[in-house]
């Protein structure tokens, strides 16, 4: 009896390890892949399109035999456009989730309440959106632009004669790090041409702002003044009533150009165009550019919205972000395989040089040494359809300067990154 009971009991504790054998090898046989988006709050117009990308991608990649031979698993979680969330979503994806790269945050803020998690646990953050530089983290890449890739061409543009030969710049954006630290950059570059402070009006609102009409009236008030042009770092969901407002006052793009550094197409799918056609928004993609990749990249895009049932899943429509989500992402495999594992320091030392055929018909490389890729800048024309029409360009892909040579002291920084703490 005691030897049955014995036996019984070795049986039970061999399924039981056998059982636990087969969960291990079957956890073993994913990489998980964090996606760390807000998918509610203000900045949800903007980043849900960024989690549905990345799942996109995810599932193009794991349709072509994944990465290793293994499948990737995406850890979708919402921060819900609360910063300090970021930071503990962020931690959760690394302590519990164990995912070996993350793809996420829209703004600076999400961005720097994150980079200490990932610093200190010397986790992979891709960050696929335009921002001020000002940054160049061993723990992150940037495939968004820095601002000689966006903010600098743009107004260069505006005060040229193709542009409108601007003097005067109203300087509205969305009151963080972001927009403040472009539009220093922005001011002192100004200086640089010729424009003097008098003619530089600096505006800011919170998240989430909508009450636009003082403002449209001051940025009237202010072109009385001489040629104006607005420079909008306006984010999120603030976009909508904004540019309502100046249809709603009527400012034209003939009279007062506005560009734009943080509105796409997406951002643009919930207003009337018609009266915005002509203002202009500066990125390194648009949906409208022409060649094979990208008719590819919009079709396949167009046709996951439909199978997956995504909301308004006639009128999709691509972006920039969404592009250098695609981007990031495909890089990031491309680089697992050269390493031969995720390992997070020998995936960054393989991401150096990686080079991928982008949807904006530019074959696009991460930097060697400093963690941005080199990119292309593209001016874009609203169009009544919600599009953009490209209305200028540079020849091919620009190496970013994340230390802005119009910051002091900025020309004494190395060009390897360097912890934040």
């Amino acid at each position: 009896m005691q030897r049955r009971s014995l036996i019984k009991a070795f049986t039970l504790s061999a399924s039981i390890a056998a059982m636990g054998l087969t969960w291990t090898v079957q956890a073993a046989e994913t990489i998980k892949v964090g996606i760390l988006h807000s998918l509610s709050g203000t900045m949800a117009i903007s980043e849900t399109s960024l989690k549905d990308m990345a799942l996109m991608t995810i599932d193009e990649i794991n349709a072509k035999g994944g990465v290793l031979g293994k499948q990737l698993e995406p850890v979708v979680v919402d921060p819900a456009s609360n910063w300090p969330l970021f930071a503990e979503r962020g931690r959760q994806l690394l302590t519990q989730d164990k995912v070996a790269v993350t793809f996420g945050c829209w703004t600076s803020v999400s961005r720097k309440s994150v980079l200490p998690v990932y610093e200190e646990l010397n986790g992979l953050l891709f960050y696929p959106v335009q921002y001020e530089g000002e940054e160049m983290s061993p723990n992150v890449f940037y495939t968004g632009a820095a601002p000689n890739q966006q903010a600098i061409p743009a107004v260069e543009y505006l005060l040229s004669e193709d542009g409108g030969g601007a003097k005067r710049f109203f300087l509205l954006g969305t009151d963080y790090v972001y927009p403040r630290t472009t539009n220093k950059i922005l001011r002192a570059f100004l200086h640089s041409k010729g424009v003097q402070d008098k003619d530089i009006e600096e505006v800011y609102t919170p998240f989430g702002h909508s009450d636009y009409q003082t403002i449209v009236a001051n940025i009237k008030k202010f072109s009385a003044g001489g040629k104006t042009a607005v420079v909008s770092t306006v984010n999120g969901d603030s976009n909508v009533p904004f540019y309502k407002e100046l249809a709603n006052q009527g400012i034209e793009a003939t009279d007062v150009p506005v560009v734009a550094f943080s509105v796409g197409e997406e951002e643009l799918r919930g207003i009337d165009t018609k009266p915005l056609v002509g203002h202009l928004a500066a990125w390194n993609y648009f949906q409208s550019v022409e060649n094979p990749v990208n008719e590819k990249f919009v079709a396949n895009w167009k046709a996951y919205a439909k199978a997956k049932k995504l909301p308004n899943a006639d009128t999709v429509v691509t972006n920039d972000p969404m592009e250098a989500t695609y981007v990031g992402i495909h890089m990031w495999a491309q680089a697992v395989e050269k390493a031969g594992t995720t390992d997070v320091d020998k995936v960054r030392a393989a991401m150096a040089g990686q080079e991928f055929a982008a949807p904006s018909g530019f074959t696009l490389k991460m930097d060697e040494s400093n963690h941005h890729l080199h990119k292309p800048v593209m001016i874009g024309e609203v169009q009544d359809d919600g599009q953009f029409s490209v209305v200028w360009e540079t020849d091919g892909p620009i190496r970013a300067q994340p230390w802005s040579p119009y910051i002091e002291g900025n020309d004494k920084k190395g060009d390897t990154p360097v912890k934040s703490n």
